[in-house]
């Protein structure tokens, strides 16, 4: 499987009025690194929107560990914590350091798919869902659920 790992770029709009990044940003920041990932692996948001379904959040935490600046070099890493069989619902775990490798925030949020139409959790049935999310790297402490 690919790496899911990549640098993220600091914005001037991701700082807060300390000169850090925001708090709101880390969660924009492994937004957009999941989107990245299933896009690339072919889960992409044309097949979302023509099967009815997408991703859902129940649960989403960052813990901060160290401050990122403007300016700063930043890597954010994706990783499957826990997953059903079926691929309905999962863990994923982003973790944000900088280049001395040192963490500075981990993000963990639980998820789950939804039926777009009907409005309700659902199992995705193409098999791409279970293919793209069955390929993620997996944390050391991996559950099957």
């Amino acid at each position: 499987m690919n790496d899911f790992t990549r640098e993220i770029s600091i914005r001037w709009a991701d700082l807060d009025p300390n000169f850090h990044v925001r708090h709101s940003a880390y969660y924009d920041y492994g937004a957009q690194h999941r989107i990245e990932i299933l896009e690339r692996e072919g889960l992409t948001m044309k097949i979302m929107q023509e099967q009815h379904f997408g991703p859902i959040i129940f649960r989403e935490e960052c813990v901060f560990r160290k401050e990122m600046h403007l300016g700063d070099k930043i890597f954010i890493s994706t990783k499957m914590g826990k997953m059903k069989a079926d691929a309905s619902r999962w863990t994923i775990v982003h973790e944000l350091k900088n280049e001395k490798d040192e963490l500075c925030a981990k993000i963990t949020l639980d998820g789950a798919w939804i039926n777009t139409k009907l409005r309700k959790l659902a199992v995705p049935t193409p098999a791409i869902v279970s293919k793209v999310m069955g390929a993620f790297p997996k944390t050391d402490d991996f559950i099957a659920l």
